[in-house]
This record gives C-alpha cells, structure tokens and sequence, in this order.
C-alpha cells in the first residue's frame, strides 16, 4: 500500500487546513486509515482514525470537535478536516494504513504498517 499525503501549509490561529491522503491498495476498503502528528523534538501521536467498517469515531482528545476524518472509499482516499487551529496543532502530519487493527490498537502508531510521507502543518499564533 502506497499513501500520499497533501494539503499542509501555514495558516493562522482559528484558520482551516483540509489534509487528503491517497492510497493505492485495490482492497482499501479493507484497510483502517489514521492521521498521527508530530512536533519538532516530540513523539508520533495518534489524531483520528476510520476503521474499515467506515466508523470514524475515534479521535485524540486535544483535537475532538476540531477535527474531523472521512474516508471515500470511491477514490481511495481519506480527509483530515482540521478547524479552529491552534499553534499546537503545529506538527508533520503522516496518514497510515494497515488491514489487521482493531480498537484497542487503533491509537498506536507501531500497528501501523503503511505510512505516507508527511504534510508540514504550521500554525501561526
């Protein structure tokens, strides 16, 4: 599975940005799809996931009712819809992929196998 993130760039506090990512697997539907972040000197967090039954309920708790995930399943490709930033939010965004998670492992970036290259987010203040 190949996954390529787009859509980073730099925006105000209180702006939007949208992230795409696009995979390439022919069974993609099978395969749960994550956004994790990280900060300069800081570790890979989770950020929202979409299982591959569609659910796309779980997100972090430092970006629920900002952010939102989807999934389109049609055009292999899955959106990072982030409002009201925040210059915290500033961060390498990674989608990743993998067919085998389960909700207990959704958070964690190491049950992840497939990873895009990331999109810079910068969020000015």
């Amino acid at each position: 599975v190949q996954l390529q993130a787009s859509g980073g760039g730099l925006v105000q506090a209180g702006g939007s940005l949208r992230l795409s990512c696009a995979a390439s697997a022919r069974t993609f539907r099978g395969y749960t799809l994550g956004w994790f972040r990280q900060a300069p000197g800081k570790e890979r967090d989770f950020v929202a996931a979409c299982k591959q039954s569609g659910t796309c309920t779980y997100y972090a708790d430092s970006v629920k009712g900002r952010f939102t995930i989807s999934r389109d399943n049609a055009k292999n490709m899955v959106y990072l819809e982030m409002n009201n930033l925040k210059p915290e939010d500033t961060a390498v965004y990674y989608c990743a992929a993998d067919n085998r998670i389960i909700s207990s492992t959704i958070h964690y970036d190491n049950y992840y196998n497939y990873w895009g290259l990331g999109t810079q987010v910068t969020v000015s203040s």
